[in-house]
């Protein structure tokens, strides 16, 4: 016997019923809503997640009543859980077709129909709700196939269709109900975002018949290009034919040359179809789907949702929307989420057009481009020398691959995490690049790259890197352009007007300059000057400074990399016009900037004009077991200090020529890697010593700040002491995280899937701050720094600058501002513009 629920069971959607979503459902809720404008949606009732709960667990409700409530006409039953975009049990149609529904459409509207009616629901009941071989229910419509599937259903299961439109609604619901409780549906919104206790409603709908004689079918209408969000009319409509289903079109909504419309074959009904979407745009302030059906040419409304649309097509309609005083700026901000800004900022794969995937691997950074696959920094260099599009293909890649990846227009990489050389330069250059891409292995010595499967690819083949979604495909792919046009610039103005966290951009080159400026960066947050040096007329004296023996020799050597290094800032201050721009000191360390291999130590012999046994010993000589603890950052600048004196001149000697020019220039000045006090004060020293050498030569008086880049644990540890000699910190939480977690990001890509998988960490350290651990030495550094220096200024510019929920906790700290690559200086705008708003919100609600 049925156990019977005793609370409010179901209720039929009203203007004025109480529905909402968080017991009934975004469709119950959306359905209301189209019921308040007046729009034709068939009768509906709406049971709530309590229900459907108690469905799940044998509780039934009443259902003879709610089966009366239908008055014997056929029923649809769809999913309505909280989110849509959580998805669910697939909808049933047809609920409530028996044997004496078939009689009386055969005697109405002709067997055919009949038959193909009855089968189809004969065919969704067996398979999703009695959950039999749909290989058994799989034949056209026809008399005999209607017969076949009603005795198949009952030799399976013992017993004949039911004939109950109650029972037949009881299966429905219960099987839908348990389909929800299932592992692994629950495991699949879980992914999409869904608390592990989200709930399911349902609707129950009256089915709009598709018959006639007047035009029958149904179809879909928006108002808006899914993939442009540009105004456009799309959409379909499917025309039926009872006596004859392989007569039925599909008709265009609009006119077009290419076949019949709706618009000429039903005109009343497709103007009124396009009030309803304009209706539902002003009233429920949204650009909404909508689903129809014509039953002998009269509309119905079946459901509607938000119109599916990409990232650049949902900057468009929230701008849009906005000026046309249907939302406020601050909604319109909130609308759009800063990450998908990503796909406005390069080209992109176009998702409509066909792609042959070829293997997946990390996407390390946003956008797409086709080329020639090369395997090494020479190679795409000579190809871009030819105006050819090369893919610089690596197993992982390392500073003397900087300049290939310039050449290159994307690059992939068999090794590395969303943190390693090959990704951090990527972004930083705008490249679209994918990493870690294990299933592909390289051979580059016959350059050959063969992917999962055993299928090859040669240098020179084509193929297409997508580095928002880390599919490589084969061949050249269609692209959509960047979208940095007018909805783009507004919504980041209106970001620009809320946010309170300042925003800048890691910059080493005049081109990243001037993409930063592009994207309104507020200044340079760092820029890394060891990237100057590899370029090919400044690494072979770069070469000679390393080689040389004595202090003398050396400052031969960097006496002639001075102008070099002064005209470079120069630009960097032409560019930001006045913008601050603070440089980080030489940091890596020196035999990176050697060659590794036979060949090219002989040609470092060669250029130099040394014998190779004496290139091989002093490139041994400097090679270390532990390079990211070794000699680098400030210990080169307190062991060898003409290389920081000569930098510290080129800076000076640069802004006193960009103030000249244009607007005066406050250079700022950062120290690599410090641990402790003196090594500050030993640079400071000299560098303050350099800055009044140049005042008394110049003849100009300057201004400049000295700060520290806070990377090692001890630092932060130390910060209020390190503070009495600088006026900023900023923490390089890159290399930070390293230090504090003990990783290598260039290797925990190997492992870090399994770790994040089985909960050891809730997310990669190097892609989200972790404020636990990294982010507590970040709150005791710049509490102690502060303690000392109130006016301290406070910054993050690591890859973390640039990721969202990293600018949350920068901002609770009180920071001043992040830097992050130029391309990701859109997404921190308006990442700051939503935390400052989301904190008003709250701030209001409890006021």
């Amino acid at each position: 016997m049925q156990k019977h629920t005793d609370f409010a069971e179901f209720t039929e959607i009203t203007p004025t019923a109480g529905i909402d979503a968080s017991r009934h459902g975004w469709r119950a809720k959306c359905l209301q809503r189209l019921i308040r404008i007046d729009l034709p949606v068939p009768k509906t009732v709406a049971l709530p997640c309590d229900t459907v709960r108690a469905i799940a667990a044998g509780q039934l409700p009443d259902v003879e009543r709610l089966a009366a409530m239908f008055d014997g006409v056929l029923v649809s039953v769809r999913p309505s859980p909280a989110n849509p975009e959580w998805g669910g049990p697939g909808t049933v149609l047809n609920v409530g077709m028996n044997d004496e529904k078939h009689a009386q459409l055969a005697r109405d509207h002709g067997q055919a129909f009949a038959d193909a009616t009855y089968l189809g629901f004969v065919q969704s009941y067996a398979i999703h709700v009695a959950r039999l071989d749909p290989d058994m229910f799989a034949a056209e419509p026809s008399a005999k196939a209607l017969a076949d599937a009603l005795a198949a259903y009952e030799d399976e299961m013992e017993e004949t269709f039911p004939q109950s439109r109650a029972r037949q609604i009881t299966e429905v619901m219960r099987s839908m109900a348990r389909a929800w409780e299932g592992t692994t549906a629950r495991l699949l919104r879980e992914a999409k975002g869904a608390p592990s206790d989200a709930a399911l409603g349902l609707v129950v709908q009256e089915m709009a018949q598709r018959f006639g004689p007047g035009l029958a079918g149904e179809g879909s209408i928006q108002l808006i290009e899914s993939v442009t969000g540009a105004p456009q009319v799309t959409g379909r409509f499917r025309g039926y034919n009872p006596a004859d289903r392989k007569a039925e079109e599909t008709l265009f909504l609009v006119r077009d040359p290419r076949g019949r419309s709706l618009e000429e074959a039903a005109g009343d009904v497709f103007s009124e179809l396009k009030v309803h979407c304009a209706n539902c745009r002003a009233r429920l302030r949204e650009e909404m789907q909508i689903e129809f059906a014509l039953e002998n040419g009269a509309l119905k409304v079946i459901d509607a949702v938000r119109v599916p649309r990409s990232s650049r097509a949902a900057v468009r309609v929230a701008v849009a929307l906005s000026k046309e005083g249907i939302i406020s700026r601050e909604d319109a901000i909130l609308r759009v989420e800063p990450h998908a800004l990503s796909e406005l900022l390069h080209y992109q794969v176009d998702p409509r057009a066909p792609r042959e995937r070829v293997v997946t691997g990390i996407a390390a950074s946003p956008g797409a481009a086709s080329g020639r696959i090369v395997f090494s920094a020479a190679a795409a260099q000579a190809s871009a020398a030819r105006d050819e599009r090369c893919i610089l293909v690596r197993r992982e890649t390392a500073p003397e691959d900087i300049r290939g990846m310039h050449a290159a227009v994307a690059v992939l990489t068999e090794r590395g995490g969303i943190t390693s050389h090959a990704a951090v330069i990527a972004r930083g250059l705008g490249l679209p690049c994918i990493v870690g891409a294990s299933d592909i292995s390289i051979n580059a010595r016959d350059k050959i790259l063969t992917a999962k499967g055993g299928r090859t690819f040669r240098e020179g083949d084509v193929i297409t890197v997508d580095g928002t979604t880390g599919d490589v495909l084969a061949g050249q792919a269609e692209m959509l352009e960047p979208a940095l046009d007018e909805w783009f610039t507004t919504l980041l103005h209106w970001a620009d007007n809320v946010r309170d966290i300042g925003v800048r951009a890691n910059a080493d080159t005049p081109d990243d300059a001037r993409t930063a400026r592009m994207f309104e960066a507020e200044g340079i947050g760092l820029c890394r000057t060891e990237h100057m040096f590899f370029d090919e007329d400044r690494l072979t004296v770069m070469r000679e400074m390393i080689f040389a023996d004595t202090a003398r020799d050396r400052k031969v050597a960097l006496d002639r990399l001075l102008p070099m290094q002064r005209a470079d800032f120069i630009a960097l201050f032409d560019i930001m016009a006045g913008l601050p721009v603070c440089i980080r000191l030489f940091d890596p360390p020196l035999h990176e900037f050697l060659p590794h291999d036979r060949e090219g130590m002989r040609e470092l012999a060669e250029a130099l004009d040394r014998p190779l046994s004496e290139v091989m010993r002093r490139v041994e000589a400097l090679s270390e077991f532990n390079p990211m603890l070794g000699m680098r950052g400030v210990r080169i600048g307190v062991t060898v200090p003409e290389i920081y004196e000569m930098q510290a001149r080129a800076i000076f000697e640069a802004a006193v020529e960009a103030s000249r020019r244009g607007a005066a220039v406050v250079p700022e000045v950062m120290i690599p890697l410090v641990s402790a006090k003196r090594e500050v004060e030993l640079v400071k020293t000299r560098v303050d010593a350099v800055a009044a050498a140049v005042r008394n030569a110049s003849g100009v008086d300057f201004d400049y700040r000295l700060g520290v880049m806070v990377e090692t644990p001890r630092a932060a540890l130390r910060a209020g002491e390190i503070a009495h000699h600088a006026a900023f910190l900023s923490f390089g939480t890159n290399d930070l995280t390293q230090m504090t977690y003990g990783l290598s990001r260039d290797d925990a890509g190997r492992f870090m899937g399994d770790y994040v998988q089985k909960g050891v960490y809730p997310e990669d350290p190097f892609h989200v701050l972790d404020e636990d651990g990294v982010g507590e030495l970040l709150l005791i550094g710049s509490a102690r720094g502060r303690q000392i220096r109130q006016d301290l200024t406070l910054s993050v510019c690591g890859e973390h600058g640039g990721n969202p929920a990293s600018i949350a906790f920068c901002r609770r700290c009180g920071f001043d501002y992040v830097s992050c690559s130029p391309f990701r200086v859109p997404i921190a705008r308006l990442a700051a513009a939503h935390f400052a708003l989301r904190d008003q919100q709250e701030f209001a609600g409890n006021s």
